[in-house]
């Protein structure tokens, strides 16, 4: 955890005032004991009312400024506990922004949403508590020693021997607790991960009368996590008692040896009242100590889940060295012998790809279910990155360009078409940023959008739900068609982005696609055959392979796996 104060370098003038602060509060509430010592023994036994009156007066102004000072730091740790809860979601999520799809895969979206959101809530809270009473606690505690030595250096022997039972006993309960709140961080993960799956696949699981089942998975999950928290705040809980025991035990000391120490004439009473409220101080400020022990095992766990995704560094970067493409505007792919293997995969998921795709020309990728095609493609834009082999953008490889630069070239649309809470027109602008309202209809037109956004009630400007919900998934295609269209990029790339679409609107927007990327490079990943038989080449792939690259007509006439493909999907009519 001491590694995210790092993060605390804007707050170092705040953190300073805390810390002056607290010592001014500390100071004030040990004096207070002392004046009152001096208003028993002086005042009280002396029957002096004026120096009762004068001390008490001096006592409130004291209180009172005290509680000033509490105010004004705590105030101070709000704000800094507060920036560095913001500074480190901002950082992670800064980080996050840079992940290739490899880093996603493995932290997985449910514990990324935990550890920027959960797990820097309890490290905020845990700041906010140390800055008060970890600064605080030290400072009354070696405060209450010093000024309970100096009434009696040898009553001070009974907060020796009980100081000791108290820090065993806060250590005993934290050495339980404090593995169950690591637990339970993980197990937290867990319940995020079942309540995200359950309310993204509502339509799947009432489709399948799965209510019932994704009920008790939740309930087990939920149970789960609930008994973990219970054994966990259980054994912090008698934290409480055990201190308050050993306090009563300490006062009934004090008072009893006080007693005869007053009888022997080597303590006042008011002395003794002083002795009592120093050993009180002691104690509290241990057990705000503990009381820190039942937050920090769980702040602790959460500081090394956050620190987990910091400290990974993103499998894909910019090189050293970066190089700009030579031409401003082009397009040109080439894959020279590529070959990619997913994490712990056996078997590469594309092996040997050679081919080369023009601009001015459409390139088509076809295959069965696992065939490697959307793989294929994405490591164009690199999302992920090559394990042997090229992929070359203007005789360039992609490894050697900024990702920035490199991205700009292309439009791609994904194989599952995502949209974003806001408005049409936003969504849209999301491939341009400075599209223009005739750009935007343009793009809106060439992807077959025009028609139903102009049968919204507000047109460009209609809302659009979360992950676009209240919109059909055709539409949801046809959007993310025009976002990459408004783009204007060398390099199209579309995923199986047709599939929602009817044969009808499929062929108008093929039609609406030829002369507005003439000069683009397209490749159009498809399970269709129709989609892809005017193509000037078919890429055929069957097991991460390449079966087959020619046009329609060469593919029929030499390759099997595409004839068997066009023949489960066309009649002899069709394909004549």
């Amino acid at each position: 955890m001491l590694r995210l104060f790092r993060f605390l370098k804007p707050y170092k003038l705040a953190l300073a005032g805390v810390l002056f602060l607290t010592l001014l509060q500390s100071l004030s509430e040990l004096y207070l004991p002392t004046l009152m010592a001096d208003i028993v023994n002086i005042g009280i036994v002396g029957g002096d009312n004026s120096y009762i009156w004068k001390i008490g007066g001096i006592m409130l102004l004291i209180a009172a400024v005290g509680v000033g000072f509490s105010i004004w730091a705590s105030d101070l740790s709000a704000k800094i506990s507060a920036g560095l809860g913001r500074i480190i979601r901002g950082k992670l999520f800064a980080h996050a922004e840079k992940f290739s799809l490899q880093e996603f895969d493995r932290i997985g979206t449910a514990s990324m949403i935990t550890r920027t959101t959960n797990d820097v809530t309890q490290v905020q809270m845990v700041m906010m508590m140390m800055l008060r009473m970890m600064v605080m606690a030290p400072m009354m505690c070696i405060g209450g020693l010093v000024m309970a030595i100096s009434k009696d250096a040898k009553l001070s022997l009974v907060i020796a021997v009980v100081i000791p039972i108290l820090v065993a006993t806060i250590f005993g309960i934290a050495w339980k607790g404090i593995p169950l709140f690591k637990v339970m961080q993980t197990k937290l993960d867990k319940l995020n991960l079942v309540l995200r799956e359950s309310l993204t696949g509502i339509r799947v699981i009432r489709s399948f009368n799965r209510v019932d089942y994704e009920t008790k998975r939740f309930a087990e999950a939920n149970r789960d996590l609930t008994d973990t928290a219970i054994r966990a705040n259980q054994i912090m809980a008698a934290m409480m008692p055990a201190m308050i025991l050993v306090m009563n035990f300490a006062s009934i000391a004090i008072i009893w040896f006080g007693g005869l120490r007053i009888e022997a004439g080597g303590m006042q009473v008011g002395d003794l009242m002083a002795f009592i409220q120093y050993a009180m101080q002691i104690m509290f400020s241990l057990v705000m100590v503990s009381m820190m022990f039942v937050m920090l095992p769980r702040a602790s766990a959460s500081a090394v889940r956050i620190n987990e995704v910091l400290d990974i560094k993103p499998e894909i970067e910019d090189a050293v060295q970066t190089k700009e493409p030579a031409m401003q505007r082009s397009g040109h792919v080439r894959f020279e012998n590529v070959t990619f293997h997913y994490p712990g995969a056996e078997a590469p998921a594309v092996g040997g790809i050679s081919f080369t795709a023009e601009p001015g020309e459409v390139t088509a990728i076809i295959g069965g279910t696992g065939a490697g095609k959307s793989t294929l493609v994405s490591l164009i834009p690199r999302f992920y990155d090559v394990g042997e082999g090229r992929v070359l953008i203007d005789g360039m490889d992609v490894r050697e360009m900024k990702q920035e630069t490199l991205r700009a070239k292309i439009g791609f649309v994904p194989q599952k078409a995502v949209l974003f809470t806001g408005t049409i027109a936003e969504n849209i602008r999301y491939g341009k940023e400075d599209a223009t309202e005739e750009e935007l209809r343009h793009a809106a037109d060439i992807a077959q959008a025009t028609e139903f956004i102009s049968g919204m009630k507000e047109g460009y400007d209609s809302v659009l739900a979360q992950g676009g919900k209240n919109v059909s998934g055709g539409q949801k295609q046809r959007l993310s068609i025009a976002r990459a269209l408004v783009r204007r990029p060398d390099i199209y790339i579309f995923d199986d982005s047709f599939s929602a679409l009817d044969f009808k609107t499929d062929a108008k927007l093929r039609a609406a696609l030829k002369p507005e990327t003439s000069e683009a490079t397209v490749l159009i990943v498809a399970q269709r055959v129709s989609t892809i038989m005017d193509a000037d080449r078919i890429i055929v792939l069957e097991d991460g392979r390449i079966a087959g690259n020619g046009n329609h007509d060469e593919l029929m006439a030499t390759c099997e796996v595409y004839r068997e493909i066009v023949l489960s999907q066309l009649s002899e009519e069709e394909i004549a």
